[in-house]
């Protein structure tokens, strides 16, 4: 059985979707000849919230497990200052200090073995100093992970692999301005040279990456959903009391969250009869200030839970009856499959909304200029192609839909999701077509 050495940053029992592709490899690649090293970060889950990302581990020592799946090496973690600071007095204060020490860290770990996620590669480094492996893959972001491997392949003459869940220097969010354009840009095609091959989950990253990173091999593995969700749901009935609608997950400047809790705050008015639960998103406490200013009537309509562990989550999630999901356009992400698995319908809010339009132009951090490579409506495909959901057109098509949803509520006590053709996505099966690449 070959051995595979992967630095995942992200990683269970942190609340993450970026750490559910490694713990596939982690939980499936013994079925396929590979046996994974994961060499991921130590991780608490104290706050239930973003501060998680931060807080210290509770041990200073390397944490080692191993079954017959493969071997797991926890690092500890010990915040910096700046995260210290964040952690003691909050994100208003001190704020010019903490983006002076985070800017320190940012521009040096690319030349010296600095940072808070340092450990990942002197772990790393010391278990092959032992131990053979056949071949490295790290998978970013962070893609300080990358340069991590790189070095690792150098001193130690191993083949490695990288792993984009998401373009590096394309990202509007990583290249807020040109300095650190033209830096990560660099550093990208610094590391890159010697890798053996590029993996990534959609054609559409593929060209955005090609077109920094020459004369690279790529092969492309979709994400998917994970296996044991339609396990842990198979005996969970939806909830038949009041109409329910989830969500779960990162919300980003470019979803219309606003416009959509408009339409919900109008429905209430009418007199329609639902609830919303929000799972784990970033941006609780905005969506709680806009309920106190603009939408008191949806108080006791929404709820937002703190991040719970996927097994706790999918428990709670797949009793709702709806799901929402916002149009991410040319990423098709990883909640949808979450979504499929639970078997609930999906609510993708929009396919030409004026509000959502003007949002894209100003926040999604990726153009795709050329339709030929990449539709930008890959969610909305998906959904078509499962028959899992219904494509709201815009915020008056999402009013008329809920009307009806909740008469169907009303009436049956439940909302009936005919999906199909759902097992070819999931990550089981995307585990061993990237066996197949390795091997």
């Amino acid at each position: 059985m070959k051995k595979l050495l992967i630095l995942a940053y992200d990683f269970p029992p942190y609340v993450s979707v970026g750490g559910l592709r490694p713990y596939s490899w982690y939980e499936y690649f013994h079925e396929f000849g590979i046996y994974p090293i994961v060499v991921t970060r130590q991780w608490e889950n104290k706050y239930g919230n973003n501060l998680d990302y931060i807080a210290a581990s509770r041990t200073n020592d390397t944490i080692i497990e191993k079954s017959a799946t493969g071997t797991i090496m926890r690092t500890p973690y010990k915040p910096n200052l700046a995260n210290k600071i964040l952690l003691k007095y909050g994100e208003n204060k001190f704020r010019f200090l903490r983006k002076l020490v985070s800017g320190f860290y940012e521009i040096f770990q690319w030349f010296f073995n600095v940072g808070p996620k340092v450990n990942l590669y002197f772990a790393a480094k010391n278990y092959l100093k032992n131990n053979k492996v056949d071949f490295i893959i790290a998978t970013g972001s962070p893609f300080i992970l990358f340069r991590y491997a790189s070095k690792l392949s150098k001193k130690f003459n191993i083949t490695w692999y990288a792993d984009y869940r998401d373009p590096w220097s394309q990202s509007k969010n990583r290249s807020k301005n040109k300095f650190f354009k033209i830096f990560n840009n660099c550093n990208e095609k610094r590391i890159l040279k010697n890798a053996m091959a590029i993996t990534t989950v959609s054609d559409f990253f593929k060209k955005k990456i090609s077109e920094d990173i020459k004369n690279k091999t790529f092969f492309i593995v979709p994400n998917g959903y994970d296996d044991n969700v339609i396990e842990i749901v198979e005996n969970i009935e939806q909830n038949s009391e009041i109409l329910s609608i989830g969500f779960s997950g990162t919300i980003q400047k470019w979803h219309p969250i606003e416009n959509v809790i408009s339409v919900f705050s109008e429905l209430i008015n009418a007199g329609e009869n639902f609830k919303i639960n929000f799972y784990g998103i970033n941006i609780g406490d905005k969506i709680e200030l806009l309920i106190d200013q603009k939408f008191t009537n949806l108080k006791n309509v929404i709820k937002i839970y703190p991040k719970l562990k996927n097994e706790d989550y999918v428990k709670e999630a797949v009793k709702n009856n709806i799901f929402l999901l916002f149009s991410d356009y040319e990423f098709i992400g990883t909640k949808i499959y979450d979504y499929l698995a639970m078997k609930r319908l999906i609510l993708l809010c929009f396919n030409n909304d004026t509000e959502s339009n003007v949002l894209k132009e100003k926040f999604y951090t990726l153009q795709n200029t050329d339709k030929n490579i990449c539709s930008d409506k890959l969610q909305a495909e998906l959904i078509k192609e499962t028959n899992s959901g219904i494509v709201i057109e815009n915020s008056d098509d999402l009013y008329n839909i809920m009307c009806k949803l909740e008469k169907e509520f009303s009436e049956n006590g439940k909302i009936v999701c005919n999906s199909k053709n759902i097992e070819n996505y999931s990550r089981k099966k995307r585990a061993e077509d990237l066996a197949k690449i390795l091997n």
